[in-house]
Order: structure tokens, then C-alpha cells, then sequence
């Protein structure tokens, strides 16, 4: 089956791209602005005709979408999570046989949720700021576009390859010059939320289950638990061998109108990962602890 991969030079797009090379059954296009890229093309400047004369010279079966932006201006988020989004629906939609498509979502999209609750696909989504609201803009666009579309919300990723700027990120890097040096401490953000935590190479394996399912709609892939941040932080400092201490910023209390959540904050998250169970047969293997020894295995050995 052909398989076209869109934004594989990211985080979760590496380990999906590793995992769909592996499967000898696929025939898998990598389509991005990079040279390392199959075909050239931009998906938030270029257009969906253009688009289309690829994809029916590609003729894929199934497009995988895993392109987009975390950070970046609302501008540039709305270009990389929400205008390249309708491109490709929109090029999927004009090519001789449309194929099915696969996007990459976010937990992000449901915003603030109660403490203790797990988020299903059913709840209302309520983005805030303009990461949120711009993938829930992708999301809405691709579930409206007619076409066999199925979107996996992913939540809180993790493992191999994490972005410097993340969290854990930072927090090993912080760990590694604290050894280096001989320091007794080691500052980090704020640890008090929870957080849903699931491997980028789990991330991986429900992409190419949803790939050859005929699941649509909205999909959530999580650990499916709700984890402190703090716990997890601790985790990571165990996998070091750092014996000092780890310094939080502390958490000013401005409680939200319920009491528990300062406004535009999200301070519990955690999937309901049944559908995805029923759906595609999909449970996460990977526990926390080795996503981030992993991490810190990565970390450690950079020269």
C-alpha cells in the first residue's frame, strides 16, 4: 500500500516515518520542504493544486499527516496547524482518487478539563491560546472535508528524541551540565500539574494502526493515566544519577472561577483511551520510566 508522509522531519513525524520504512507491506513518499524530502513542497505556501498534481502522481492510499508547529507567532501557527491542514484536504479532495487521511491532532484541543475526570473524544473542546485553537481549526477541517478522515489526538508525548525547548528537554540538559559541573541543584518550572503521558514510538505504531483501519472521526492516543509533572521530573533525575536537589519555581495561587484552576490554565489531563483500544486495537507498551531514561540516555551521550 502507498502511504504518503507529511512532516516527518518532526518529533512525532521521525519515529512514524521509522515506523512505516519497517513495515514491508507499505510503499511510503515523504513529502516536505526539506532536501531530505521524496518531493519539495510546502504545505502552508504552496497550493492545493499543485498538491493534487503530486498526489496523483504519487497515488497514495492513505496520507499521513504528522506536519505542523507548536510554538512559534499566531501567524505562523495558523499557517503550519490550520491553513496547510486545509491544502491538504483540499488537494485530497481535487486528485483522481482521493485518498484517506490520517492527521495528527492534539490534546491541546480540549483545553481545561475537571481534576480527576478522563477526557473522551464526546467532550467539547475549549482550546486556549493559539496552539489550541489552531490545531482544533485543523481537526474541524479535516473531519468536515468528506473525506475518509480519521484525526488521533495525541496527548502528552515523550521519549527519544524530545525537542530541546520541552520540558524534559530542558529538565536533562539541566541534569547533565549540574553533573558536569558538580552542582547541587538543578532549577525547573513549575511541577504541579498532571500531565498524560505516552511514547513517541507508541505515538508511532497508532499512526500506522490508523493507516490501515477504516476508523474515522476522533481518536485519542495517551497513556491513560493522569501523572504529576513532579513524579516524572523525579523519574528523569533517578535516571541520571543525580544525587542533588531539584528546585521548583513555585505556583502563585490564582484560583480559577471553580477553585481549583487558574484562569487559561490546564492543570489535569488524561485520555480515555478506549476507542482506540476498540478501534485499533491500540494500547500504549512503553512505560514512562523508559521514555525517559531514554531521554536522558540521548541527553548523556551528546558530545
Amino acid at each position: 500500500m502507498r502511504v504518503l508522509l507529511l512532516g516527518a522531519d518532526g518529533f512525532i513525524g521521525r519515529r512514524v516515518a521509522d515506523r512505516l520504512y519497517a513495515d514491508p507491506e507499505l510503499q511510503v513518499t515523504v513529502l516536505g520542504r526539506r532536501d531530505t524530502a521524496d518531493i519539495r513542497f510546502d504545505l502552508a505556501a504552496g497550493s492545493p493544486g499543485a498538491l493534487a498534481r503530486f498526489l496523483d502522481a504519487v497515488m497514495p492510499r492513505v496520507v499521513v499527516n504528522c506536519a505542523g508547529a507548536t510554538y512559534g507567532s499566531p501567524r505562523d501557527l495558523v499557517r503550519a496547524n490550520t491553513q496547510a491542514v486545509a491544502t491538504v484536504c483540499e488537494a485530497i479532495r481535487r486528485s483522481h482518487d482521493p485518498a484517506r487521511l490520517v492527521h495528527v491532532g492534539s490534546a491541546a484541543e480540549y483545553g481545561p478539563v475537571a481534576i480527576g475526570t478522563s477526557t473522551a473524544e464526546t467532550a467539547d473542546p475549549r482550546p486556549i491560546g493559539p496552539y489550541g485553537v489552531t490545531k482544533l481549526a485543523g481537526t474541524e477541517l479535516a473531519l468536515s472535508s468528506g473525506l475518509d478522515a480519521v484525526v488521533l489526538r495525541i496527548f502528552d508525548v515523550v521519549g527519544p528524541g524530545v525537542p530541546a525547548g520541552s520540558l524534559f528537554g530542558r529538565l536533562s540538559e539541566g541534569l547533565r551540565r549540574a553533573l558536569e559541573r558538580g552542582e547541587p541543584q538543578v532549577r525547573a518550572a513549575d511541577l504541579s500539574a498532571f500531565r498524560d503521558f505516552v511514547d513517541v514510538r507508541d505515538v508511532a505504531r497508532a499512526v500506522q494502526s490508523a493507516a490501515v483501519s477504516a476508523a474515522t472521526g476522533v481518536i485519542n492516543i495517551g497513556g491513560g493515566t493522569g501523572v504529576r509533572l513532579r513524579d516524572a521530573a523525579h523519574l528523569l533525575v533517578r535516571a541520571s544519577g543525580f544525587e542533588g536537589r531539584l528546585l521548583e519555581e513555585s505556583r502563585s495561587p490564582i484560583p480559577g472561577a471553580d477553585g481549583t484552576d487558574r484562569p487559561g490554565e490546564v492543570l489535569w489531563r488524561q485520555a480515555d483511551i478506549r476507542t482506540a483500544r476498540e478501534r485499533l486495537g491500540w494500547r500504549p507498551r512503553v512505560p514512562l520510566e523508559e521514555s525517559l531514561a531514554d531521554i536522558w540516555m540521548e541527553t548523556a551521550c551528546r558530545v
